[in-house]
Order: structure tokens, then C-alpha cells, then sequence
């Protein structure tokens, strides 16, 4: 949060930025309020620095006809057995976080008339069609020529989703991203990297990615407001060696087995800043020095040397790109 108490037009005056209780003389105070050059961060459709594509989840826009709680999935399947094959876990970000439990009708083109034939969900696809083509929203109208399936279908993992609740706490020290396999679908509610080696997740979890995103991304009120396009795609990253990927992959693992062996507890109470196991802030501590070796050699100071590194290499990497264009 920051709050400007003035401002003097005055060539060469002192400039200090004030972190708690250090003040520290700067020459030049940016838009991010570091002692660096003036630069922008802009949203870009790829990431600038090879990592893989991510994006949103599923929209259903469906009045909420496609989407069952535990009773309604219980009900289903236990007069149409037959309907199993349609119903998957349904995860926004709630979900996610908090570990609510949902599902949804997942229907194929293929299978719409087959899962038709089953008389409670062709009450649900009616009701879809008839949601979809009295909304308000042109764009929305069309879809009711395809109720069996999500307004916006983006994406379906076959192996595993890397997760990203697009809102969450800004009181954690890591962002509550998780893994999910293929009998999971992801909504709109979060972004994901579809089939994404596990050495991404590595990354998102990391002291490094939660202060840049913290810094170039959105707020939603005080929480983050994660961005695929501000946050993913614009995130500075060396070249890394093959046996540098291994080992984040290794570190994801280790994090996500520390995960497990505190199930059940959801990501909301396992990142509970005040009560987050000793054993998993251990080995986030290990995935942040492992990670930060690879930008400098040794694990950074503090946030402002984050940031400083990052920024030098996204106005480098800014540079060669108008470079090249030249």
C-alpha cells in the first residue's frame, strides 16, 4: 500500500525510500517505488522468456445448471449409474483454496446425444439453453446451441493442470497454486498450465514469483490479483541448464509430498501464515535457495534485491527485443 504525502518539483533534491524503519537514499524512485530507472512493465500475450503457455479455466455460463453439489452428484449417480462417465470434480477457486467440493457435467460433442438420453441431464441442458439464450450478453446467445458443454471450453489436461487461483490472500507468503490431475476440470477462476513440466510449478511457488506478481499485477482490494499476461508471461527467468530443471522438478515434488503428508488439510490452512507447518516452510525455504542460486549464485538479501535482479532482467530482456526489431 502506498501513500504519496508530496511531491517537490526540485532538480537534485534528495530522494529516500523508507522500508519500516530504514531509510535509504535513492536516485531515482520509479513507478514501483525502487531505486532504478524508469520503466513500465506491460501485459504481453507470451511469456518473453520461454515459459510455457499458460491461461484461464473453463467458463461454464451455464445459470448454473452444469455444476453439482455433493448431494446433487450423489443423487445422480445413484438413480443414472450410467451418468458416472460425465460428472468430474468442478474446481474454481474456492474450491481450490479451501477445499470445497464440486463437480460438473463435462460432456464431449461426441457423447451429447448419448448423455441426453439420460433424462436429469437433459432437464439440466434445457435449462442451460434456455439460461444462455435469454442472457443479455450477445455473445453469450449462440451457446445455447451447444448446452451439453462450457461456454468457453479452454482447455483439458491429459496428464496434470498447474493451478493459479487468480484472487487470493495477500497475507501468504506463497501463492496457493496447486496440481491436479485430468479428472479435475479448472474454471475460469483460475489460470492454468495445461500438461506444464512440474519444474513451473517450482517457480510459481516461489519467494521470487509472489514478489514480482505482488509488484507488476492487480490488486483486488488488498489481495493479489494474479495475471497470466502481467504476472506469468512478463516473470524474468535465466537460462536454465537442463540439470537446473531437474532440480526444481525434484523441489516441486518434495513440496508437494510435505503437502500430502499433512492431508487433509486444505492450501488455507496449510499456508496459514500463522500456522503453516515447519516441515513445508522448510522446504519452500530449500525450493527459494535452490531457485535464487540460479539468478545469482547465493539466495538474495532481502525483497529489494528480488526486485532489483528481476527488473534488470526485464529492461535487458525489453532491449534486445527492440533490438531485434530495429
Amino acid at each position: 500500500m502506498c501513500v504519496i504525502v508530496g511531491l517537490r518539483n526540485i532538480s537534485g533534491s534528495a530522494k529516500r525510500i523508507f522500508d519500516g524503519e530504514i531509510s535509504t537514499e535513492a536516485s531515482n524512485i520509479n513507478a514501483y517505488l525502487l531505486d532504478g530507472p524508469d520503466l513500465f512493465v506491460s501485459a504481453v500475450p507470451r511469456s518473453l522468456f520461454g515459459l510455457p503457455y499458460m491461461e484461464y479455466g473453463n467458463k461454464p455460463t451455464d445459470g448454473g445448471y452444469l455444476i453439482l453439489s455433493p448431494a446433487e452428484k450423489e443423487r445422480l449417480l445413484s438413480r443414472r449409474p450410467e451418468a458416472k462417465e460425465f460428472v468430474k470434480r468442478f474446481m474454481g477457486s474456492n474450491e481450490a483454496i479451501k477445499g470445497i467440493e464440486r463437480y460438473c457435467l463435462w460432456v464431449s460433442d461426441e457423447d451429447s446425444e448419448r448423455a441426453a438420453r439420460i433424462p436429469e441431464i437433459k432437464t439440466r441442458f434445457d435449462m442451460v439453453a434456455k439460461f444462455r439464450a435469454e442472457s443479455k450478453a450477445a455473445q453469450t446467445r449462440p451457446a445455447a446451441a451447444y448446452p451439453h458443454r462450457f461456454r468457453q471450453a479452454q482447455n483439458w489436461t491429459t496428464k496434470q493442470s498447474i493451478v493459479v487461483p487468480i484472487h487470493s490472500s495477500e497475507r501468504r507468503t506463497v501463492l496457493p497454486a496447486d496440481i491436479h490431475g485430468p479428472e479435475t476440470i479448472l474454471s475460469n477462476a483460475n489460470l492454468v498450465l495445461y500438461d506444464a513440466p512440474e519444474w513451473c510449478f517450482a517457480l510459481i511457488v516461489s519467494r521470487l514469483h509472489i514478489v514480482w506478481i505482488g509488484t507488476v499485477c492487480g490488486r483486488l482490494e488488498s489481495r493479489f490479483r494474479y495475471s497470466n499476461t502481467m504476472g506469468w508471461n512478463t516473470f524474468p527467468v535465466p537460462r536454465f541448464t537442463e540439470d537446473q530443471l531437474e532440480a526444481l522438478s525434484a523441489s516441486a515434488r518434495a513440496i508437494l509430498k510435505t503437502r500430502y503428508l499433512h492431508h487433509p488439510k486444505t492450501i488455507a490452512e496449510l499456508y496459514d501464515p500463522d500456522a503453516m507447518p515447519e516441515d513445508l516452510r522448510e522446504v519452500h525455504r530449500q525450493n527459494d535457495e535452490l531457485l535464487e542460486t540460479m539468478y545469482i549464485g547465493r539466495p538474495f538479501k532481502n525483497d529489494t534485491e528480488r526486485l532489483e535482479k528481476l527488473f534488470k532482467l526485464y529492461a535487458a530482456r525489453i532491449e534486445k527485443l527492440k533490438t531485434e526489431a530495429a
